[in-house]
């Protein structure tokens, strides 16, 4: 199939991971895949589609778009799939005007409407849209990882693991200072500094413990010691393996039961333990054998402690994720969800011809 995906941004977080990963996958299959950024101006929407007609089926991600746009999109082109990772009838968690939006959900339910088939990065949202299609429209794939960019922690280069460890500390048996790691971006750290009283007690339990920080903006949780580390992509999976637990927390709200966990492939992917709270896809991908969960801050700083004591601990934890992640949530896993969706579409397509 000839496929084209109109799409925030090619660069957008949610293009590399939810469609750009999986291109050579398609390709392999006899598929194509272009990627169009959706046209802002009133011009370029009044237009929208016109140069997608000879596709066999178009891709819109994430965005809801004006009705007279969508349904301008949706004369001009052969099939519509929507694919979104967000729960997207929502105002997100650091909104002040509150979750309910009813234009994002008039808007959200003409786009599901609209589609031949829809594709959801979870459960919770797959549910959502099932409420305004027929239930076999609704696909999930989750959003996934390219687990052969990120070495596992054990095999990151010695040299790189000791940047930041004193001399002291490598010349003589005491353990060097445990690190933290959160990934992502100014939008979401407003989650993390909500966080900031449970990452100032680890500070304080575990005096030398340090949090890396890697994000295109930063801030300080003391006594907690932060290190920055300036967000891109070509670093990004070094500078996780680098680090020896992953965090994830998320406010326990209705957006953020639809986020997709994606910090948390990451860290799994480069071999880390993981300490979440168990809010949404977050309590299926973090369980007893890949690290803990931790909803007091008691819980975090027990958890915290018990990794930093038990360096096999975090290996065997580490390892565990990574093989979870190469099962359910790698390209290779989410690109065969993928092509079974498409493959169904085109014998529907030659039995229709």
């Amino acid at each position: 199939m000839r496929l084209a995906a109109l799409v925030e941004s090619t660069t957008h977080v949610c293009c590399r991971y939810r469609l750009a990963a999986f291109r050579p996958a398609f390709i392999a299959h006899g598929h194509t895949l272009d990627l169009y950024p959706l046209p802002q101006s009133p011009l370029g929407r009044f237009f929208i589609g016109r140069n997608l007609a000879e596709y066999d089926a178009v891709i819109l991600q994430r965005k809801l778009l004006p009705r007279w746009v969508l349904e301008r999109l949706r004369r001009r082109i052969k099939r519509l799939i929507f694919d979104f990772d967000d729960a997207l009838w929502l105002r997100d968690s650091y909104s002040a005007k509150g979750f309910h939006d009813p234009h994002r959900v008039a808007r959200f339910q003409a786009t599901i409407a609209a589609a031949d088939a829809v594709v959801a990065g979870n459960d919770y949202l797959a549910a959502q849209a099932r409420q305004y299609v027929a239930a076999d429209r609704v696909h999930v794939v989750p959003t996934c990882v390219d687990v052969s960019k990120y070495s596992p922690r054990t095999e990151v280069p010695q040299k790189h693991l000791d940047t930041e460890v004193s001399s002291k500390s490598r010349l003589t048996s005491e353990k060097p200072p445990l690190t933290l790691v959160w990934i992502g971006s100014s939008s979401t750290l407003q989650g993390l500094e909500r966080f900031a009283p449970t990452l100032s007690a680890i500070g304080r339990a575990l005096p030398g413990t340090r949090l890396k920080l890697i994000c295109d903006r930063f801030t300080e949780f003391p006594p907690l010691i932060v290190q920055r580390s300036l967000w891109h992509e070509a670093t990004e999976a070094q500078e996780i393996a680098t680090a020896d637990v992953g965090i994830a927390w998320v406010p326990d709200d209705p957006w953020s039961h639809g986020k997709c966990g994606l910090k948390i492939l990451q860290y799994q992917a480069a071999g880390l333990p993981v300490v979440a709270n168990p809010v949404g896809v977050q309590a299926q991908m973090v369980h007893a054998g890949t690290g803990f969960q931790a909803v007091t801050t008691e819980q975090w700083v027990k958890a915290i402690r018990t990794l930093a004591a038990c360096p096999p601990l975090r290996a065997e934890l580490g390892r565990a994720g990574r093989r979870q992640v190469e099962a359910q949530y790698s390209t290779a896993a989410g690109a065969r969800l993928w092509l079974d969706l498409l493959e169904r579409w085109s014998h529907r397509c030659r039995r229709a011809s």
